[in-house]
């Protein structure tokens, strides 16, 4: 098990790449079963969850190879049944759920893992799976669903307690894709990597349209050809590489980026008193640390809403920014275990029911910390970087997850930490 060793003090400049988006690339790697044919998809990181979906895959019978940021699969006979021991490590690997129903007429696949960040649960896959005509059995910690004559389109409302599932509109989407009839998702996702994976299918001869939008409908067809696919951008690496600039930056361009999809980070951002531009292609952007940055209140939301993904890293900015902050997760109100471990390093935060408010303080010590998920690891890293002294950050597997190599970019862009063995 590796763990992070981040030496505070070194400021941050140059430039790097963003990586393809981690949570665009899970549904359209689980996409391609969808077709026997050959799929070529650009730009998959190479990060942890993507290497579970493609282990699942294979497990399944696909046929893989990966090499240079693409991937390759071949899904000409799948079986229908995924593998616990590797659905059990990733949340996502419930999106293979749809596909095999519609493509086998029956999955069966374990009840997912994933960050422990509160309830995710799976019931609005379930219904909007049951309402296309699947029959849904538990048994073993098994979900097993079942479709002999196949699915049928319908008219299904995916809202959730804290509002719509990512997920569970790309699992109804890919499976309505060879449903009879016509399938309407209303309080559908709108993120853009639910309108990349709508993208994907319909470049696989899929018909579908809203994508974007909190209605999507989608015309069923008898099947789906093979396709090549470049993956969006990850907002997410670009948000927490754009907090780290305001940080502890010296001036820092990230490549690789679309700047619709940082719009409300870039508003945050904004609102803290840092600068922000973009090219007139609005692909690449420039960072720079405001001279008197100040506090702000975030609330995160559904796209095109503040992200909760990028919660705890804009938390980390904030312990050291002058003022008063309050920042309220609506998506996952459990999601602030990152905030003990930044008071271990010196912060002002108190949690409370789903809030937190943070008082500035002028700076940061070092501390051994715990990572607890994927998005908290990445406040750590971020706090630790202005922090006196060598921050450890252990249980560094979660950010491995959803970072491509984040430790070297960082390196690239002049941090200084090392990784080592714990």
């Amino acid at each position: 098990m590796d763990k992070l060793l981040v030496h505070g003090g070194a400021p941050l400049k140059g430039a790097i790449n963003i990586s393809g988006s981690k949570n665009a690339s899970l549904p359209i790697l689980a996409a391609t079963i969808l077709t026997g044919e050959d799929c070529l998809i650009s730009r998959v990181p190479d990060v942890s969850d993507t290497n579970y979906m493609v282990q699942i895959l294979s497990a399944l019978g696909a046929d893989v190879e990966r090499y240079s940021g693409t991937v390759r699969i071949s899904c000409a006979d799948v079986a229908e049944e995924a593998p616990y021991d590797l659905v059990r490590r990733m949340r996502a690997s419930i999106c293979v759920m749809g596909p095999l129903l519609a493509r086998k007429r029956r999955a069966v696949v374990s009840l997912p893992g994933g960050c422990i960040i509160g309830d995710r649960p799976v019931d609005l896959h379930l219904r909007g799976l049951e309402a296309l005509g699947a029959k849904v059995e538990f048994e073993g910690g098994n979900m097993i669903l079942t479709a002999p004559d196949g699915l049928r389109g319908a008219e299904i409302d995916l809202r959730g307690t804290h509002g719509p599932t990512v997920l569970g509109t790309d699992n109804v989407m890919m499976a309505a894709t060879l449903a009879e009839g016509v399938t309407v998702i209303e309080s559908a996702a709108a993120e853009p990597e639910v309108v990349d994976l709508a993208n994907f299918l319909n470049a696989m001869g899929a018909k579908i349209t809203g994508a974007g939008t909190t209605r999507i409908e989608i015309e069923g067809v008898s099947e789906l050809h093979g396709v090549r696919h470049t993956v969006i951008p990850d907002r997410i690496e670009a948000g927490t590489f754009m907090a780290a600039a305001a940080l502890a930056g010296e001036g820092v361009t990230l490549r690789r980026v679309c700047q619709e999809h940082l719009k409300a980070i870039t508003a945050a951002l904004v609102r803290a008193g840092h600068r922000i531009e973009f090219n007139p292609a609005g692909d690449t952007c420039s960072v720079h640390r405001g001279d008197e940055p100040k506090g702000c209140d975030l609330t995160t939301a559904p796209y095109p809403g503040y992200p909760t993904d990028m919660q705890a890293q804009m938390t980390a900015l904030l312990a050291t920014t002058p003022g008063i902050s309050v920042i309220k997760d609506t998506i996952f109100p459990q999601r602030f275990m990152h905030c003990a471990e930044l008071k271990r390093m010196g912060a002002d935060i108190t949690v409370d029911n789903g809030t937190a408010v943070v008082r500035g303080v002028a700076g940061l010590s070092a501390a051994p910390v715990m990572a607890s998920d994927l998005r908290a690891s990445a406040a750590l890293v971020l706090a630790a970087l202005t922090a006196k002294g060598t921050t450890a950050i252990n249980r560094l597997y979660h950010i491995d997850r959803g970072y491509e190599h984040i430790d070297e970019k960082l390196l690239m862009l002049g941090a200084n930490l090392e990784r080592v063995k714990a």
